[in-house]
C-alpha cells in the first residue's frame, strides 16, 4: 500500500531514543488519510510521539468497508526501497501485482509479504468482482542496513501457524509466538500476530521482555492491560513485560505487534525508508526519471506520481525515557 499523502514529510525515526524500557500503557489515536475513491485509511504509526513498535514503521487500519458498488481499493503502481509490506485482511481481497511480475490475489488470514529492499514496485487493488465487505491492516516492517539492498522478492503463505487456548485463536503472521513459527521472512527479531476472541475470554499472552509491543484493534471491544481499546486505535506497551493480560467485552479482533527496539535511525519519506536525505532525493529522482524500480503490468491505469520532497529533511533528536 502507497502512502498517497501529497504533502508527504520526512520523518526521522528508529534508534533507541523513543524507546520506552518499561512497560507503559500508551493509546495512540488515528490519523484519517483517504486511500483512493472510496477507501479511508486509519494512520496509527508512524505518530506523534511514536515513530515505531520494533522494526514496524508504518501502520494502516482500514474498514470495515461496504464496497458492494464501489471500486474498492484502487492504488496504482508505486515504488518502495529498505522495507517490507504487510497485507493482512479480515474481510474482502486484494490483488497484487508487481515489477517482479508477481501476480496474487490475497484474501482473509492469508499473508502477503513483499520484500523491496534496493528497489520494487507495486499496486493493490479490489478485483472487479469483490466481496461486499474490505477490512484489514498494511504493515511496513524497517530492513536493516545489512538486508536493505537484499533481492526484491514477494511471499504468500495461505497457511499459517496457529495458536490456540479457550476463547482465543492466535495466527502467527510474521515471527514466533509461544513455540508457534510464521514461514514469512523476517531480517529482525519480531512478532506480527491475528488475535480472535470469543466475548467474555480472560486470558494472558506470553510475551518477550527484550521486545517493545503495541495492540491494535481490529474489531469489537477489549480490555489490553486493563485499557478499553476499541476499533482503530493502538495502545503502546513499551518493553519489559513477560505477559499480556486481555479480556474480551464482546467477540473481538486484535493485532498484536512487537519486536526488539530498532537500533538503527532512519528516515521515512512517501515510499522510501533510507539512512539519510540524499539517498531519498535519489529514489524519488529515480523513480521519476529512471527504471530502477521496475514497470507494473497489467494494471489498468498511471503509475503514482511522487510528490514534492522539502528541501531539508526533519531530523529530531530521539527522546529518552
Amino acid at each position: 500500500m502507497s502512502n498517497l499523502d501529497r504533502q508527504a514529510t520526512a520523518t526521522v525515526c528508529g534508534g533507541r531514543g523513543f524507546v520506552v524500557a518499561e512497560p507503559v500503557r500508551e493509546l495512540l489515536s488515528p490519523r484519517a488519510v483517504r486511500l483512493g475513491e472510496s477507501t479511508e485509511v486509519r494512520r496509527l504509526l508512524p505518530n506523534l510521539g511514536r515513530r515505531m513498535v520494533g522494526a514496524f514503521a508504518f501502520v494502516d487500519h482500514y474498514g470495515p468497508d461496504d464496497i458492494a458498488d464501489e471500486p474498492g481499493m484502487q492504488v496504482p503502481p508505486h515504488p518502495h526501497m529498505g522495507l517490507q509490506t504487510v497485507s493482512w485482511l479480515h474481510d474482502g481481497e486484494v490483488l497484487h501485482r508487481d515489477s517482479l511480475g508477481s501476480l496474487q490475489t490475497v484474501r482473509p488470514r492469508e499473508l502477503g509479504l513483499m520484500t523491496a529492499g534496493r528497489a520494487i514496485s507495486h499496486s493493490e487493488e479490489s478485483p472487479r468482482s469483490h466481496a461486499r465487505f474490505l477490512h484489514g491492516a498494511q504493515l511496513w516492517v524497517a530492513l536493516p542496513d545489512a538486508h536493505r539492498e537484499v533481492t526484491p522478492h514477494f511471499q504468500h503463505h495461505a497457511d499459517l501457524p496457529v495458536v490456540t487456548a479457550p476463547g482465543l485463536t492466535a495466527t502467527v503472521i510474521l515471527g514466533a509466538l509461544d513455540g508457534a513459527v510464521s514461514p514469512g521472512t523476517t531480517y529482525t527479531p519480531l512478532l506480527a500476530a491475528d488475535l480472535a476472541l470469543a466475548r467474555g475470554t480472560e486470558t494472558r499472552l506470553p510475551l518477550e521482555p527484550d521486545f517493545e509491543y503495541a495492540v491494535l484493534c481490529m474489531s469489537g471491544e477489549t480490555e489490553v492491560d486493563g485499557v478499553p481499546v476499541l476499533p482503530g486505535s493502538m495502545l503502546y506497551l513499551g518493553c519489559g513485560r513477560t505477559e499480556l493480560p486481555l479480556r474480551a467485552r464482546s467477540d473481538a479482533g486484535l493485532m498484536l505487534l512487537g519486536g526488539e527496539p530498532f537500533e538503527e535511525e532512519l528516515v521515512m519519506w512517501w515510499n522510501f525508508i533510507g539512512r539519510s536525505h540524499e539517498e531519498i532525493e535519489a529514489a524519488r529522482k529515480d523513480w521519476t526519471d529512471t527504471s530502477r524500480f521496475g514497470e507494473v503490468r497489467g494494471y489498468a491505469g498511471d503509475r503514482l506520481p511522487a510528490p514534492e520532497l522539502p528541501p531539508v529533511a526533519l531530523k529530531p533528536r530521539g527522546r529518552v525515557r
